[in-house]
């Protein structure tokens, strides 16, 4: 890399009690088993950096994400570990935008052109190059398949070793994606939060360090260079509405934890985005725990999802998530799967654009609010497509044709009707 960016991390702070904690050394939860946050020396930093110089900074020498150095926690070069990252595009869909009644601009963020395929490459970029950093050589965590690919390249990278465990029926594709960026990956007769079980009750004997979604302080800084990109792509802005697919939250709490950064430091001013979490109905604890005016989630009980990504019966950051939406104007929102599916190929058909089905699920999630009145339909709405289209399995819409009879163009022309 190019010279040193100064570094202004200055402490970790439990997210629920507020209590100070050093960040001198590895940590998951806080003292009293809370998410702890990252803190930076904002004054200091607001004195010292100028906006636009880091946005501009050289591709290569600081990829994607990486150009955020002084709001990220990594302090030498040495730590930092990359695979190419970029920019990830802002993508206008105007034909799938008529097609649910948006009458503004309906953008869709595309993280599926991060390093292994999903913005999970943010995170746990990040937690890699802070695990690097205090010299943890073996990491684990519970995964529903792209979390676990982002860990096992990133660990790769670093000469790490890496352990995911996985419900039994992730993606096929995720899970040879594991082994073959060298993690070590185990299928379990069981959902997310079961396996996130396992690798905790072995960390002791195993001698891992546990990066389970919020269960150390790092993933969520990656996760935040979602807003920080955003913000800047569009000309420090931000959209009046944030539709975000929730499991873990990570990323929600992130940019909203960016946005708060960015506006101490003058970059932004106070107006934020409408925040709307988006689950699907078989695993909706979120959904749930908003409509009922709760500040924590229950755990959902046999969670079932085409979605696999939201999968998550139970978020340990759970009130960090509700509080975002509430404090944004925003809502919780639940979607089933046949409408997913529905909404995935809308934007295929209409706009080329291929979702996974999490980020359908945003999608599908925009056009209710829209019909019920949630979402303005003048609204500027920013869909998050968290992972790559093609990672899973996709319906066959093709159709044979035998060479060896005559072939019409009629035929094929009402084929394709």
């Amino acid at each position: 890399m190019a010279e040193t960016p100064a570094n202004f991390f200055t402490h970790l702070e439990c997210s629920m009690t507020g209590e100070r904690v050093a960040n001198d050394r590895a940590h998951n939860l806080s003292p009293e088993g809370w998410p702890l946050l990252a803190r930076y020396d904002l004054d200091a930093m607001k004195a010292a950096v100028d906006r636009d110089a880091i946005a501009a900074r050289d591709a290569v020498a600081y990829p994607g994400f990486w150009k955020w150095r002084e709001l990220l926690p990594v302090a030498r070069d040495e730590d930092v570990v990359s695979l190419g990252e970029v920019d990830t595009p802002l993508i206008d869909t105007p034909a799938t935008a008529r097609a649910i009644g948006a009458m503004g601009r309906l953008i869709v963020k595309d993280e599926g052109r991060l390093p292994t395929g999903s913005f999970k490459a943010r995170g746990l970029a990040l937690a890699v190059a802070m695990a690097k950093a205090f010299g943890i050589d073996r990491m684990a965590m519970p995964t529903n398949g792209n979390a676990g690919a982002a860990l096992s390249a990133y660990g790769a990278r670093a000469g790490m070793e890496t352990w995911s465990f996985c419900p039994e029926d992730t993606p096929e594709v995720n899970v040879r994606e594991i082994a073959a960026q060298g993690g070590h990956v185990f299928r379990v007769n069981g959902l997310i939060h079961q396996c996130g079980k396992i690798v905790g009750d072995l960390k002791d004997e195993a001698g891992w360090f546990d990066v389970s979604t919020l269960k150390e302080p790092y993933r969520i800084e990656g996760k935040k260079t979602m807003g920080i990109e955003l913000a800047g792509q569009l000309d420090w802005e931000l959209p009046d509405a944030i539709v975000y697919p929730t499991g873990g939250g990570t990323g929600l709490i992130g940019m909203w934890k960016a946005f708060d950064e960015m506006e101490r430091l003058g970059w932004i001013g106070s107006e934020r985005p409408t925040m709307i979490a988006v689950q699907a109905t078989g695993c909706a604890p979120i959904v749930k725990a908003y409509e009922a005016g709760a500040e924590h989630a229950e755990e959902w009980i046999d969670a079932s999802t085409v979605a696999a990504g939201i999968r998550v019966p139970k978020a340990i950051g759970d009130f960090l998530i509700l509080r975002a939406v509430r404090e944004s104007g925003g809502f919780a929102i639940a979607v089933d799967d046949a409408h997913i599916e529905r909404a995935r190929r809308l934007c295929g058909d209409e706009d080329g654009l291929l979702l996974c089905p999490e980020g359908a699920a945003t999608l599908a999630a925009t056009e209710a609010a829209i019909a019920d009145g949630r979402l303005e339909k003048d609204a500027r709405i920013v869909l998050f497509n968290c992972g790559a289209g093609l990672k899973y399995p996709l319906p066959d819409r093709s159709r044979a044709l035998d060479r060896t009879k005559p072939v019409s163009a009629a035929e094929v022309l009402n084929a394709a009707n």
